[in-house]
């Protein structure tokens, strides 16, 4: 009700993205004034699919024919990655005074839930981690549209595909399957991201195969904005005065490192010819895959090259995190030893 709520006044005030930033808004709220939310559970993960169903739809044999088109602003991603890392370590371990594996999972911009777990494996600080992480991507969705907007002069209104009525109920039917059997088969064998990565992949064996030609209905990419906007505002339910001081504020300033760092890539890339403005900046701009695909989305930015760039930062943190675990734990008992 509080999520419906809010798109409902986004509506009447006229304000931007309501299914988006209007759920977001008003559960922020809601949770920093002390209402108890309860999460959308699995209903809420089921959501994030139609992301990567939508991706996966538009892999086409046109797509594969650009990826060596792709390969330099991609090749700037485990730069940009080690770049974060060496400026980001040292700001919380130093500067906010956190603990090495907390202020290692801080910094790296991998998957919200992925950064949080390897942080407890590690032994790291889970709800500043948690709160960290969750205000990286809630700042990054609240100002990436309208910095778009102004930068850019990017409408924020692109049609958001087809509606349900119009695409064939047998492709809606590939589509959900793609959703299920990607979702539930990534998440038996491992594969971080399962929600996203799987119906990817499956949507994508869809579309090469010639069975797909649409992307997953207007409707259903509302309803995933929805959940996307509700579940980032909800996690701020509980939130202290201590931890508002110290957790959420070093993440909003973090924010503003990865924005400065976001904009110097930005740069490199459009000046090198790689890709347009809209494109690059939302393929380095350090969100969520899922946020980063709805932004995308909304703007008509070329959603496989955005989302291929995010895949690939996501990796680069994933691959590195058992190493980094067990020196940041050795880091932490010298320290203590000391």
């Amino acid at each position: 009700m509080t999520a419906a709520a809010g798109v409902i006044t986004f509506y009447l005030l006229g304000l931007p993205l309501p299914f988006l930033l209007g759920p977001l808004a008003a559960c922020l709220v809601a949770a920093l004034s002390g209402v108890r939310l309860k999460g959308s559970g699995q209903v809420g993960v089921f959501m994030r699919t139609i992301l990567g169903v939508a991706v996966g739809t538009a892999v086409t044999p046109a797509l594969i024919e650009r990826l060596p088109q792709m390969a330099y602003s991609v090749a700037l991603v485990p730069l940009l990655v080690l770049i974060i890392g060496l400026i980001g370590y040292p700001y919380f371990r130093f500067i906010c005074k956190f603990d090495p594996a907390t202020s290692y999972y801080a910094a790296m911009p991998g998957g919200f839930q992925d950064m949080v777990i390897f942080g407890q494996l590690a032994g790291g600080d889970v709800r500043a981690l948690s709160l960290i992480h969750a205000t990286r991507v809630l700042v990054i969705v609240t100002l990436t549209p309208a910095l778009i907007s102004f930068l850019y002069g990017v409408s924020l209104q692109a049609s958001m595909g087809a509606s349900a009525s119009s695409i064939p109920a047998m492709e809606i039917t590939l589509m959900l399957l793609a959703g299920l059997i990607g979702w539930k088969g990534g998440e038996r064998i491992g594969l971080f991201g399962a929600s996203i990565l799987g119906p990817l992949i499956v949507a994508a064996i869809f579309s090469l195969a010639g069975l797909l030609h649409h992307r997953p209905p207007a409707e259903a990419i509302l309803a995933a904005q929805f959940f996307i906007g509700m579940s980032i505002g909800a996690h701020y339910v509980g939130v202290t005065i201590a931890e508002f001081r110290k957790d959420i504020l070093a993440g909003v300033v973090f924010c503003a490192i990865l924005a400065a760092i976001a904009v110097a890539f930005t740069e490199t890339v459009v000046l090198a010819g790689w890709a347009p403005p809209i494109d690059a900046f939302l393929s380095f701009a350090p969100g969520g895959q899922a946020e980063m695909a709805v932004m995308a989305i909304i703007v008509g930015a070329d959603l496989p090259f955005v989302v291929t760039h995010h895949i690939i930062r996501v990796l680069c943190v994933i691959a590195g995190a058992p190493l980094v675990a067990r020196l940041v734990k050795n880091a932490g008992r010298n320290s203590s030893g000391a």
